[in-house]
């Protein structure tokens, strides 16, 4: 069952650890390389400020963005500030989130996000802890997926094979975690699946495109693609 006030917790806590993380950089560091491809650590940051408005808007029922050009626009415009701009960014935009989540709503009503996709919007919070927890690591601060709540790298194990499971492009998989857990994705069910094992952080990292799985075993067959997120 999904409880979104204790994923909003979640967020609040995650939002604290990168804003007190980031905090320990300067100016430099910001306008360095993140993690992902082609940004700095300024995309990023701006990124996770636009995404708190984003999800507003779609707790109140407008569109995500307003066209995936602006989208990406608000985040070039964003990246070059400084660090105290990009905190404080960061910090309203989380806090006009929280205050959202807090207000009386009907969590089992539909919302819609990006391109056509649609989800309960008690499970909002938990997209947002995916962006806030993701992202810290590719700040690259030393905040790394083994560092990540046990309790979110579960969930998101969950979340992103339930995203694959079917996908004709994926071929079937168990996937099962060491210290235990296991979840089905990929193919067509009935299929002949590959079983894919190993730590929990690294099965975190193959599905979210932070590693490439080199860490896992694998029997049954290579190692499945996926495509991007």
């Amino acid at each position: 069952m999904i409880d979104h006030a204790h994923d909003l917790a979640s967020v609040r806590e995650a939002t604290d650890r990168l804003l007190s993380a980031a905090a320990t950089l300067d100016n430099a560091a910001v306008a360095a390389p993140s993690r992902l491809p082609g940004w700095t650590r300024g995309h990023v940051l701006a990124h996770l400020a636009r995404n708190a408005d984003a999800l507003v808007n779609v707790l109140q029922g407008r569109p995500m963005y307003a066209s995936a050009e602006a989208r990406e626009a608000d985040i070039e415009q964003g990246a070059p500030r400084p660090l105290e701009a990009q905190l404080a960014d960061v910090r309203e935009t989380a806090a006009r989130f929280q205050a959202e989540g807090a207000a009386p709503a009907d969590w089992s009503r539909t919302v819609e996000l990006r391109n056509g996709v649609t989800d309960r919007a008690a499970r909002i919070p938990f997209r947002r802890l995916i962006e806030v927890e993701l992202h810290h690591v590719d700040l690259g601060v030393g905040y790394e997926l083994e560092d990540l709540p046990k309790e979110f790298t579960e969930r998101e194990i969950g979340f992103l094979t339930e995203r694959f499971s079917g996908h004709p492009d994926v071929a079937p998989a168990t996937v099962t975690a060491d210290g235990g857990g296991s979840w089905t994705t990929g193919g067509a069910a009935g299929a002949a699946a590959v079983e894919v094992r190993g730590p929990a952080a690294e099965l975190l990292g193959w599905l979210c495109g932070r590693r490439d799985g080199s860490a896992l075993t694998v029997t049954g067959g290579p190692l499945p693609k996926l495509p991007p997120l």
